[in-house]
């Protein structure tokens, strides 16, 4: 089952549909603080960004993924990527994942506001049970963050991937489920207010 292309927008933030048009876009998204270099996440490569988008598009033909870029709307260029993945319509529920912000994007509201576009869709107009969450145990900053939006940590998921370096990954899952969304969007909202 194909996804239909989506597109979810905020004061800040735009979430457009991924699509190869943006691999030169993303590229210099991804240069901007050469985020392929860290250990802890993975981010393509300009050697890899096309196969990249085509992984991203086959799942969402499959209905597996919902891939976007992430538009910061007042420089009017795209910063990074993210995507809804795990879909599962049977249990009503999905991850929101592979998130990559440029360098100069990271510790501004687009991150936040990314979250609170994708989060919104998922429990009000998808009618999600649950939001699932999954980063490196090593990073850190992740971690706060998603604590910080009210995701709940449930567990550390023992070698989980196999890190390009070769090195065995222990994750660490996080989730939000329908009864914590309201009080999560309320405080998503207040942290938006008070960034803006």
């Amino acid at each position: 089952m194909t996804l239909e292309p989506l597109t979810l927008e905020g004061s800040r933030v735009r979430l457009a549909p991924l699509t190869f048009e943006h691999e030169e876009a993303l590229i210099r998204a991804a240069s901007d603080g050469e985020l392929w270099n860290l250990n802890y996440t993975i981010v393509p490569s300009p050697t890899s960004m096309h196969g990249y988008i085509e992984k991203a598009l086959q799942s969402q033909s499959v209905g597996l993924e919902h891939p976007f870029v992430i538009v910061d709307r007042e420089a009017d260029k795209i910063v990074g990527s993210t995507r809804y993945a795990s879909i599962d319509l049977t249990y009503r529920k999905r991850e929101i994942g592979y998130t990559w912000l440029a360098r100069s994007a990271q510790r501004t509201n687009i991150n936040t506001e990314a979250k609170y576009l994708l989060l919104t869709h998922a429990f009000e107009n998808l009618n999600c049970v649950r939001v699932e969450f999954v980063t490196d145990v090593l990073n850190e900053r992740s971690r706060a963050a998603l604590a910080r939006i009210g995701a709940k940590e449930e567990g550390i998921l023992r070698n989980h991937m196999i890190m390009p370096g070769g090195r065995y990954r222990d994750s660490v899952s996080f989730s939000i489920i329908e009864s914590e969304w309201p009080e999560v969007k309320a405080g998503l909202e207040q942290k938006l207010k008070a960034l803006r």
